[in-house]
């Protein structure tokens, strides 16, 4: 008999499909040309992410890299250096695009678990002035970075940084609302902590599309120019924006459960012969190395056991999400705990 593989899909939590409700949310979205300002049901999303934020205004945008690269470009500014860590999204996973587009020059700090201290900050910091280098406009922050959570202190110490070198904060907060719901400290303080804030809606939240953009009433209306300049006037978008009400709904407060789901298959991890867990696992992320055996070729072979995932470095990672149901995750800490990497597939 032929029997077809289940498939656990922890490549990100950007795979995650709109529930039944959120797409009858988005069937029943009253719509208008947003280009127009006149598209209600993103109004009422970009009021509501205004309030969360804490924030002035805010902005509906396609995706996190591209309200990460408006910030960049209109706080950032052409021709300058803004610093963020080595591992920073920024850096690694968005084609080029602070230079290619932004024309910002990025100083990359090597950093313990992706985290900026304002100490190693300071050292790279250039002053303005007539020089032969380009000088620091910004400092950009990643909240949660590999699933790894900004403390308060930190934020602080950076901000202070900031202020005393008249620098503008970023704050990629992806996953800003796992930071939130891990640590009990809400998304407007970890925002009061920078200028500008991006979050994602079709990340941990479920939303197909989308991401939004907080920050000052005049940098929104600057933001609204250049999104368009980037080929962002999406006219009817409320059908996105139904999508990303429901999911600040409904999805924020269940993010514990992927967090519990990630401990639980890192403790499975851990109590396997082959595994060797990187790092605490705070939120919904896990990476791991196997001795002996490059993190590619481990992905590969836990995909020939079912098992989707992505590497992070050196590192395998894996992802906990809303389409995975604790079932599914007692599934994979049974097949974790008995996969055998050495053995030949």
């Amino acid at each position: 008999m032929n029997t077809e593989m289940k498939r656990y899909d922890l490549r990100s939590d950007t795979i995650t499909l709109p529930t039944d409700g959120m797409r009858k949310a988005m069937a029943a979205a009253t719509v208008g040309d947003d280009v127009y300002g006149e598209d209600p049901t993103t109004n009422e999303l970009q009021k509501r992410a205004a309030e969360i934020s804490g924030k002035e205004k805010s902005l509906f945008v396609t995706s996190g890299s591209q309200a990460n690269l408006i910030s960049l470009y209109l706080n950032g500014g052409r021709g300058n250096e803004i610093i963020c860590s080595s591992n920073a999204h920024i850096v690694q996973h968005e084609i080029a695009s602070l230079t290619a587009l932004a024309g910002v020059l990025p100083v990359t700090v090597a950093t313990e678990e992706g985290i900026l201290q304002a100490n190693a900050i300071k050292k790279v910091i250039k002053p303005r002035g007539y020089y032969d280098m380009a000088y620091t406009s910004l400092i950009e922050v990643e909240n949660t970075i590999g699933g790894n959570i900004y403390t308060k202190e930190r934020l602080s110490d950076i901000q202070s940084l900031a202020k005393d070198n008249d620098l503008q904060i970023h704050m990629d907060g992806a996953r800003i609302f796992n930071a939130s719901v891990a640590t009990g400290i809400s998304v407007k303080t970890y925002a009061s902590y920078a200028d500008t804030l991006s979050f994602c809606l079709s990340k941990g939240l479920g939303a197909p599309v989308g991401s939004m953009l907080c920050g000052s009433a005049e940098f929104i209306e600057k933001a609204k120019r250049l999104r368009k300049m980037l080929g962002s006037g999406m006219r009817q978008t409320g059908i996105l924006a139904a999508a990303g009400l429901y999911a600040l709904d409904n999805n924020i407060a269940r993010l514990e459960e992927d967090h519990i789901g990630a401990t639980n298959l890192a403790r499975a991890l851990e109590q396997s012969s082959w595994a060797k867990v990187h790092g605490a696992v705070q939120t919904n992320i896990v990476l791991f190395s196997v001795d002996g055996i490059a993190s590619p070729l481990v992905v590969e072979k836990l995909q020939a056991q079912g098992i989707l995932c992505n590497t992070e470095g050196s590192y395998v990672r894996l992802v906990t999400h809303l389409n995975l149901t604790a079932n599914d995750i007692d599934e994979l800490c049974n097949l974790l705990f008995s996969f055998d990497p050495y053995k030949e597939n």
